[in-house]
């Protein structure tokens, strides 16, 4: 399992309206099903995006390269631009234990809400969270069952209780 996180050229935005969100969803959703990934979370911010992935086989830099340079000439295109989106190679850190895979899924969940884009993470519509406690509809390519495994047999128990845990630190941080 990968925290996968890929940030724009100069800082800039690499998605500029909803369109550029779906089609990158719809590159995500192929990329997902050509390689036999799990997505367990992602966040779409204006400059980057944040992707919890399992890859059952070796192959993260050619789902990422394939992910990264199909979006980035759909983009182009669109816009008619040219060039690098991306700055650099992606970054990905792997997950080895159950205690940071719960605070890269709070990490992902609150990033919009530190980010200043809404208030509460569920009101963010680019991210894996409000499917996650049933607040909206599953994407397709979105798996959330290993996350709410972890916090419960009962499915409407363990998503109340991982609202709590990502509700938790945006607490934590007001008290800072």
């Amino acid at each position: 399992m990968y925290h996968v996180t890929t940030k724009g050229c100069a800082k800039r935005d690499i998605f500029l309206d909803d369109a550029d969100r779906v089609a990158f969803e719809t590159i995500l959703a192929e990329v997902i099903r050509r390689y036999a990934w799990s997505c367990e979370a992602f966040c779409l911010l204006p400059t980057h995006f944040h992707l919890m992935v399992t890859t059952p086989g070796a192959d993260l830099a050619a789902g990422m390269q394939r992910l990264n340079g199909l979006y980035a000439s759909t983009f182009n295109y669109r816009h008619n631009s040219e060039g690098h989106l991306f700055f650099r190679r992606y970054g990905s850190r792997f997950i080895q234990t159950e205690s940071h895979q719960l605070e890269v899924y709070r990490y992902i969940a609150l990033n919009p809400v530190r980010a200043g884009l809404c208030e509460h993470p569920a009101d963010w519509l680019w991210s894996s969270y409000a499917e996650a406690i049933g607040a909206r509809s599953p994407r397709t390519f979105v798996d959330s069952a290993s996350l709410l495994s972890m916090f419960g047999t009962n499915l409407q128990l363990a998503r109340s209780r991982f609202q709590v845990f990502v509700e938790d630190g945006m607490a934590d941080e007001d008290k800072a």
